[in-house]
């Protein structure tokens, strides 16, 4: 034990995306020592995938304020959203918008100066339903450019960064605090235990467990997985939202920004099909709508092409200026993979796996909660969690376009503010008990181990490629758009009997040097415990909500099912009821969800 390096810092955070960088500038900046663990360079965590903007009520095109924010946020979370903490983001938004541009952000801007926004889905200027302009953006490449900012501003306060190493497990002592986490390096394998007195999991969400998914393969629910067997329950992990608007048989994401720019949606015979669905809203309602509108003109036969299996994306009305001004990212990725340009030619989509509603359950200052004995609600001792891999839950049962990158910024600042506070009542590192070091290196060298051939030879060998694509497509199968009873009680036995194979995986590579075969090993066991908590959740949610469509159960029921789902290895599903009392405002009770 001796020989592994361990190093210590105030705060520990896992994953370098908008949201593990917000909280490492604002706690770089309060002096203390942050640590920064990201499996990837930081600025190729996913954050830069996103396109189309942030929202805040900054009414620079048209009036809005921050009540109205909050009250399409909860209207698009299908009221599962916990009221308190919509309230506190949307409020927070223009500041986080200002802080961003100050940065060095460079938003696009309208001719007055002023930071350009633009329509995106599910936002009303007024409670008449008037479409509002609410998307701060910069051109389509708005993640791009705040990752990039908030990366700089890193380097210039001196966070310490750990690139390319890859975090494997949570330490946490018998008193249920969290001290650290065991990582190794993906350069040479060596492993390095970071103590800390607080730790931070922003890793981002779990797309790959999708096979058609605009998310970068890096998205493999690592932070899920690592919460899971520290024995955290994952919150909501039913809701997986499908982005209607994916590169037909690839998944690359077109963004919303598209049809807020005036793009619109037509089916196999010419007709504009949102009109159907959504009569006021059109091609600006929400995701889960706008999906489930392609998937069943597809199911009815008015899909497009040879085999009737997309919709076509309309821009070319939009003309070349508008397109390359506002959607020059969109275009290249057009003429890169599809070979056409989409100011001439309509570009074939169809939903595909988007983002992560559930995750670790937070409350609205960043800490982990988890259910203790008559408490929903009781904070995890130094734990922390921010962004998609979090629950806080901001989105409930469906997120709206532009507003995933003001929940990780809001939520980033949030915890790490807490996280300040915490420090000062607990200055000092807590000692980590030599057993609990020695059961995460054992941990950590599983795949060594189990790539030993069996003594009598005979042993079954399962690779971890094979069961990845597996896994893929059982829920993709399985766990998709449409769910029902029978299809998700199949996708239950096949996802259980994976887990049952992973334990024999063996892995052919056993050098040091970017063994990148043990790393997509863990990530596979992380996948696994994702795909355990969305598929029984989704079986035991006897409704439709939001992303959450059941064709047996069509209907949303307020009355048994406005409450959050917990599914744990320990304890499999539990349930806690959603926040619905806002900190200053009168709440939105349900009502009927229509665009």
């Amino acid at each position: 034990m001796s020989s592994i390096e361990r190093r210590q810092f105030d705060t520990l955070i896992i994953g370098a995306g908008g949201g593990g960088l917000r909280a490492s500038l604002q706690l770089a900046e309060a002096d203390l020592s942050v640590a920064v663990v990201s499996k990837v360079f930081p600025t190729r965590s996913h954050t830069v995938a996103a396109q189309g903007g942030m929202n805040a009520a900054l009414a620079n095109v048209l009036p809005d304020n921050w009540h109205w924010h909050m009250f399409d946020t909860v209207k698009g979370s299908d009221y599962l959203g916990d009221q308190d903490a919509i309230e506190y983001m949307c409020r927070a938004a223009p500041k986080a918008v200002y802080e961003l541009e100050h940065f060095g952000v460079p938003f696009s801007r309208l001719d007055n100066g002023k930071i350009y926004q633009r329509a995106f889905g599910g936002q009303s200027q007024n409670f008449g339903g008037d479409q509002a302009a609410r998307t701060c953006a910069a051109a389509d490449r708005t993640g791009h450019a705040i990752l990039h900012s908030l990366y700089q501003q890193n380097i210039r306060a001196k966070t310490h960064f750990f690139d390319e190493y890859f975090a494997v497990d949570l330490l946490k002592d018998g008193e249920g605090r969290v001290l650290g986490a065991l990582v190794f390096n993906i350069h040479d394998g060596q492993i390095v235990i970071i103590e800390a007195k607080t730790t931070l999991i922003a890793t981002g969400g779990a797309g790959q467990l999708f096979k058609t998914t605009t998310n970068a393969l890096i998205n493999t629910g690592d932070g899920l997985g690592m919460a899971m067997r520290a024995g955290i329950p994952l919150q909501d992990m039913e809701f997986f939202q499908f982005h209607p608007t994916g590169i037909a048989g690839r998944g690359m994401l077109i963004t919303e920004g598209a049809r807020g720019e005036g793009g619109y949606l037509v089916n196999g015979d010419g007709e504009r099909l949102m009109e159907r669905y959504a009569p006021k809203a059109k091609d600006l309602a929400s995701r889960d709508v706008v999906s489930r509108a392609i998937s069943i003109e597809i199911k009815e036969g008015r899909g497009c092409g040879p085999k009737k299996d997309h919709v076509l994306l309309k821009l070319d009305h939009l003309g070349e200026d508008v397109i390359q001004k506002r959607l020059p990212g969109i275009r290249q990725t057009c003429i890169t993979f599809l070979g056409l340009d989409p100011a001439e030619s309509p570009i074939p989509v169809f939903p595909t796996a988007h983002y992560t509603m559930g995750g670790i359950p937070t409350n609205r200052y960043g800490q982990v909660v988890v259910p203790v004995k008559d408490t929903p609600e009781e904070p995890v001792a130094g734990l922390y969690a921010a962004g998609e891999c979090a629950c806080v839950s901001v989105h409930g049962g469906n997120r709206l376009g532009g507003n995933s990158l003001l929940d990780i910024l809001v939520f980033g600042r949030a915890a790490a503010n807490h996280i300040i506070e915490y420090l000062k009542e607990n200055k000092y590192h807590k000692v980590i008990d030599e057993d609990i070091v020695s059961n995460a290196v054992q941990r950590a060298k599983r795949f060594d181990l189990n790539s030993e051939p069996s003594p009598g030879g005979d042993e079954v060998k399962e690779t971890v490629a094979v069961l990845r694509k597996e896994l893929k497509q059982v829920m993709e199968d399985h766990c998709s758009v449409f769910r029902d009873k029978q299809f998700l009680i199949e996708g239950v036995d096949k996802v259980e009997q994976l887990c049952d194979r992973m334990k024999n995986v063996k892995i052919d590579d056993q050098s040091y040097t970017f063994n990148t075969a043990k790393v997509e090993a863990f990530e596979l066991e992380n996948l696994m415990a994702c795909a355990l908590a969305t598929i029984h959740s989704a079986l035991a949610r006897e409704e439709s909500r939001g992303a959450h469509s059941r064709i047996d159960f069509p209907d949303r029921d307020d009355k048994s099912w406005m409450r959050h789902s917990l599914y744990s290895f320990e304890n499999g599903l539990d349930y806690k009821p959603v926040r619905t009392k806002p900190l200053s405002v009168e709440s939105f009770p349900p009502k009927p969800r229509v665009y």
